[in-house]
């Protein structure tokens, strides 16, 4: 089989009919690897889910359906701007054998959105002509060309393979698949087909006593049957649910182990710089008591005080002028006395009385006659009182200012500290998440225990199923095979047997095979011949076992996550390889979280040889510009496209080239 042409009309986030190229060859040459590359919601998931749709319409398995009803999921694919007249399909054109020769088929489901019950329409047409007669069995056509319960061996993504990678053994849905790609399955249907045969011919012989009996029987063991089966199929729910409880059980853990020491750390830490926030603050309003407790109370009368300075300076001066007064006066008589002596005119002499006369007027007239000092304060005061106002209550002023702006910052430090504590994981909170993973831990037991309970239940059912088989055999036996020469009934029991023998020979022989097939690709991705020497695959549970080049069986712990990955992918590689069926290989996510080691071995080894037809969808992390060097440089890259998701429109559109393109071309010009 090889993919051809995907077509995508209204589906998802991709508007309007966009065709998507898949040939695997180009120039005339083959190459296997079509690369989609998308950013994560980009719209890879949901071309992987248009191929399975196409191909198994309402039963297929598709990543976002969950519990929808497949009306509903219909709708939920319709591009979010599409009117309800218009139309929403997914085309797959595939090229396999019909009667012996290739064609092309052509798959297209198409649907219109509706209120109340859409229903998908399904054409299918070989080389363009529609054949009506296979649209109507495709249901069963499809499971003799890729059945759907292999199919997720073939078209899978890298986190199924990390699941698979942790588990210990396969779960049951992976098991049946393995058991219908190497046709074990095949020896069990026939077994079954013979059972309904002798049946048939048992009640055709028995007689109407024997016939009720034999009835009475069969109908309980159909009725166990029934019980049994659906037993089987309530398992499932219990299985995801345990998943779920044993990935939040680790998630918890993880949250435990993460945050539980942050937390009391972060804690510890800001508690300890409260504490020096608040020594901080307390010594600065030490100091403000300290300076308060001296001159500068004075603040409050700083007016007071310049009254004092100016009524001191008043004093002074008044009794400065007094006492100068006396001596002028003392002054002036003498200097009068002298004049007279000398010669010198009258009118000169009385010229200078006048003035000397207008000096002292001038002096009494500011000495206030009713003015009488009451502080009497001597030059030092003033000096004092002067230094005190114009330096020592500033400086204080200045030194308490500084004082309230220190502890201004140190509470709002303390209010982003305290806010910061307030915030961070209190040891209450540091319970919880031990609690918490108490919690999940008691609910993955239950779930554990209800699956256990579960598969007792299976397994006493399947035998009582047993033991009513043998009861209807022995029956028949004692009451109508020994009343009948019937060849068939005789033979059949024989045949029975032939077919258990060959089975369990068949089931060997393909498991041997599987087991080479598994060890080689397994050392040929790891690269490491030392490690790993035989891949062992238990019959009946499919588990993997590894031993060395010792036989000493080698622990699956000791693998590393990317290592248990390489194992997963190398046991569906093998799978592929064993059951002859040439598919194509559809990969989601294909690198996952392997480092770049492992990276290059899948790059380099197994993307070209997987299949003839490869398809990786990938972000620019997984495929980075190395690596997607590396595949042009094997010549392995048939075609590559871009899903360009517009994050406003919220739509994608399919172009053609890869990320790096662009950059690698101007690389290289």
């Amino acid at each position: 089989m090889i993919f051809r042409e995907l077509v995508l009309q209204n589906f998802g986030p991709y508007l309007g009919r966009q065709v998507v190229n898949l040939s695997p060859e180009t120039k005339g040459e083959m190459r296997p690897i079509v690369l989609l590359g998308g950013m994560n919601g980009g719209g890879k998931t949901t071309m992987m889910d248009a191929i399975r749709l196409a191909f198994y319409g309402q039963r297929a398995q598709c990543s976002t359906r969950g519990n929808l009803s497949y009306s509903d999921f219909l709708n939920q694919c319709v591009n979010r701007t599409v009117k309800g007249v218009e139309e929403t399909a997914v085309e797959l054109a595939f090229e396999h054998v019909y009667e012996n020769k290739n064609v092309v088929y052509r798959i297209r489901r198409s649907w219109l959105k509706s209120d109340k019950n859409t229903k998908d329409k399904l054409e299918v047409s070989i080389d363009t002509w529609l054949n009506s007669a296979l649209t109507k069995t495709w249901d069963e056509y499809i499971e003799d060309i890729l059945p759907l319960g292999i199919s997720n061996l073939f078209l899978f993504d890298g986190e199924q393979v990390k699941e698979l990678a942790e588990l210990e053994s396969p779960p049951s849905q992976v098991v049946t698949a393995i058991q219908s790609l190497l046709g074990l399955e095949l020896a069990e249907r026939l077994a079954d087909d013979l059972d309904i045969l002798v049946n048939r011919k048992r009640k055709a012989l028995a007689s109407t006593e024997d016939l009720a009996t034999l009835e009475e029987i069969e109908q309980k063991l159909e009725a166990k049957k029934i019980e049994y089966e659906a037993a089987k199929e309530s398992i499932k729910p219990l299985q995801s649910q345990l998943k779920q409880a044993q990935k939040d059980f680790n998630q918890a853990q993880d949250r435990f182990v993460t945050e539980g020491g942050k937390i009391a750390a972060e804690r510890s830490r800001l508690e300890t710089k409260v504490q020096e926030i608040n020594t901080k603050i307390d010594d600065c309003r030490e100091q403000m008591r300290e300076i308060a407790a001296g001159i500068l109370p004075l603040t409050l009368i700083t007016s007071l005080l310049a009254q004092v300075q100016i009524q001191a300076e008043n004093e002074q001066e008044r009794a400065t002028a007094i006492a100068s007064r006396e001596v002028i006066e003392k002054r002036d008589r003498r200097l009068l006395e002298y004049l007279e002596t000398i010669s010198i005119t009258t009118a000169k002499i009385n010229k200078i009385k006048a003035f000397l006369e207008a000096e002292k007027s001038a002096i009494a007239a500011n000495l206030d006659p009713n003015a009488k000092p009451w502080l009497q304060a001597d030059p030092e005061a003033i000096e004092t009182l002067t230094y005190l106002r114009d330096r020592d209550l500033p400086h204080q002023l200045n030194q308490l200012q500084d004082l309230q702006q220190q502890i201004t910052a140190l509470e709002e430090e303390m209010s982003a500290t305290e806010r910061q504590l307030q915030s961070a994981a209190s040891p209450e909170e540091y319970q919880k998440l031990e609690k918490a993973v108490k919690v999940a831990q008691n609910r993955r037991n239950d779930a554990q225990i209800a699956l256990e309970k579960s598969q007792q239940n299976i397994e006493k059912l399947g035998v009582i199923v047993e033991q009513t088989k043998k009861e209807l055999k022995q029956f028949s036996e004692q009451n109508i095979d020994r009343k009948s020469d019937e060849h068939v009934i005789k033979s059949a029991a024989k045949v029975q047997e032939t077919l258990k023998l060959f089975r369990e020979k068949l089931t060997l022989k393909k498991l041997n095979k599987l087991e080479v097939e598994v060890t080689e690709c397994f050392r040929y991705l790891l690269h490491k011949s030392d490690l790993v020497h035989r891949v062992a695959i238990d019959a009946e549970t499919f588990r993997l076992s590894l031993y060395d080049p010792q036989g000493q069986r080698v622990p699956k712990h000791r693998l590393s996550a990317g290592e248990k990955q390489l194992l997963a992918i190398a046991f569906l590689w093998g799978l592929a390889r064993v059951s002859g069926r040439h598919l194509p290989v559809a990969i989601d996510t294909p690198l996952g979280r392997l480092d770049s080691s492992h990276r290059n071995n899948l790059v380099e080894r197994y993307f070209p040889a997987a299949s003839m037809q490869v398809i990786l969808l990938s972000t620019d992390t997984e495929i980075g510009e190395t690596e997607y060097q590396q595949l042009k440089d094997l010549d392995a890259i048939a075609r590559s496209y871009l899903l360009a998701y517009d994050p406003t429109s919220r739509q994608t559109t399919v172009e053609d080239g890869y990320f790096w393109d662009r950059v690698l071309a101007a690389k290289s010009s």
